[in-house]
């Protein structure tokens, strides 16, 4: 089986968000089973052109059509792939040498290139897949342009396309005179590509694939209804026949408190003495009361308000007046970053504000923290719960979208679940498991045998991979 993976993102060349690591983990686990080679798509940015560490070969290059624009495409491979896993890059310095990823006006443009890119690099390179899985609306258009501009072909025809919706909220809405100007499709096909008034990627995608996917199932079934949908819940009820929500997982060896080498102490499950030290080298990284005894709560997140951010805003002095640290790193909107900055200046032994992208100390703080707070409005799946269960550290989560699917609420006397949950969107909903939570602090013994509990928690993409899978076989 050969599967064809495109996406605008993977880790390690680029990522911005949970995307990245998707692109990446995914593919490497369906690699990983013996009948299936895995080509991944990439556009040829200037971050990972100009990085000395990514060696590439030039496959071959020829020119596609945007309407009226002949434009030149690139073909470059990576020189460390295996023949399971191809990595490829789709090269055009005037869409994809800039300093920015997304944000630029032109965004539609560029991604409507990339569709058509991938596409004729089939043909062109000869790799003929059975599956192209596509994800998100920069690559929505490669199910519709697949269907109108490459019907009748043999080897296109027997293509089947999946698509994933990692978040609905960014759909790729267009003018109306994009179609035409840009893509380059006739007025018949207006009814497809448009909704709302706006040419729609992800609309023409849900109607175009053979199949649509979520990153977790409770999403799934949540884009159903229009608080979640963003005006597409039509669309997604006219094709839901064929939507099925499959949780994402995450790169278990990358995240291993084990062997990470960027925490202070690596500990595991049979031995967790380890975390107290990570605690305590967090601490002093920033500049916190050393505090064995205090509960340390971190938030790693974008700082906008559909992850949680005006619950916390609205009982923040509440937190501030328990006894505990709290910790944030992100960047986002300049409400939330002062409102951090603000607390952390008045209340400097209990608030460290971390307003930067942050790698290596996003790990410290998963290792070193107590407690994992995501109160999200909505939640298509969520990585950083996982990790931070993969680093023994309880979450506390809304009860929506993958947190409901990955993190089920804890019974503090069997110690079955995996952290403390609250359905409401409601501040105090929220506070309230923040002191269900730190009052389970105070039982070391059970917080201990829970915390050892959460690190076997199997996370990885093994099963997820298999699901999809089984998706590809029977499309095909």
């Amino acid at each position: 089986m050969k599967i064809l993976f495109a996406a605008s993102e993977a880790a390690p060349f680029i990522k911005t968000g949970g995307l990245g690591d998707v692109a990446q983990a995914l593919p490497q686990e369906l690699a990983k089973n013996k009948d299936v080679n895995v080509a991944v798509f990439l556009p040829y940015y200037k971050r990972i052109k100009n990085n000395p560490e990514i060696e590439v070969e030039f496959i071959k290059c020829f020119s596609t059509k945007l309407a009226w624009r002949q434009e030149y495409v690139g073909v470059f491979k990576l020189k460390s792939a295996s023949k399971k896993l191809s990595i490829y890059f789709i090269d055009n310095e005037y869409y994809f040498y800039r300093d920015s990823v997304y944000g630029d006006y032109d965004d539609g443009e560029r991604y409507t290139y990339f569709s058509m890119a991938v596409l004729e690099s089939i043909h062109e390179i000869g790799f003929y897949p059975d599956i192209i899985h596509c994800n998100d609306w920069q690559t929505a258009l490669i199910p519709t342009l697949k269907k109108l501009k490459f019907g009748g072909w043999s080897e296109y025809d027997r293509i089947k396309t999946v698509f994933t919706i990692h978040n609905i909220e960014y759909q790729g809405k267009m003018p109306p005179e994009f179609m035409t100007n840009v893509i380059g499709l006739g007025e018949e096909h207006r009814g497809l590509m448009t909704y709302d008034g706006c040419v729609n990627f992800m609309k023409s995608a849900i109607v175009s694939a053979d199949k649509i996917t979520t990153v977790s199932e409770t999403y799934a079934h949540e884009i159903r209804y229009s608080y979640f949908a963003k005006g597409l819940e039509s669309i997604i009820g006219e094709n839901a026949y064929k939507l099925e929500g499959i949780v994402n997982g995450i790169n278990t060896k990358l995240y291993d408190p084990k062997t990470d080498a960027s925490i202070a102490a690596n500990f595991s499950a049979a031995d967790i003495s380890g975390k107290a030290e990570d605690k305590a080298d967090l601490q002093r990284t920033l500049g916190l009361p050393v505090r064995p005894d205090v509960p340390v709560i971190a938030m790693i997140s974008r700082l906008v308000a559909h992850k949680g951010l005006d619950l916390v805003e609205y009982v923040m002095g509440e937190i501030m007046n328990r006894d505990l640290q709290f910790v944030v790193i992100g960047t986002g909107d300049y409400k939330y970053e002062d409102m951090f900055r603000f607390n952390a200046y008045l209340h400097s032994d209990k608030m460290s504000a971390n307003i930067i992208f942050d790698p290596l100390l996003a790990n410290k703080l998963y290792a070193g923290a107590d407690i994992f707070l995501m109160p999200s409005k909505s939640e298509p799946c969520g990585l950083s719960q996982l990790i931070a269960m993969r680093y023994g550290t309880v979450p506390i989560v809304r009860e929506t979208g993958g947190l409901w699917d990955t993190v089920p609420p804890l019974n503090i006397e069997t110690l079955e679940g995996r952290g403390f949950t609250f359905k409401g969107y409601n501040a105090h909903d929220m506070l309230g498991a923040i002191d269900r939570c730190t009052e389970f602090y105070g039982n070391k013994e059970k917080w201990n045998k829970h915390i050892k509990n959460l690190i076997k928690y199997n996370s990885s993409w093994k099963e997820s991979a298999k699901k999809y899978i089984r998706i590809y076989s029977e499309l095909i």
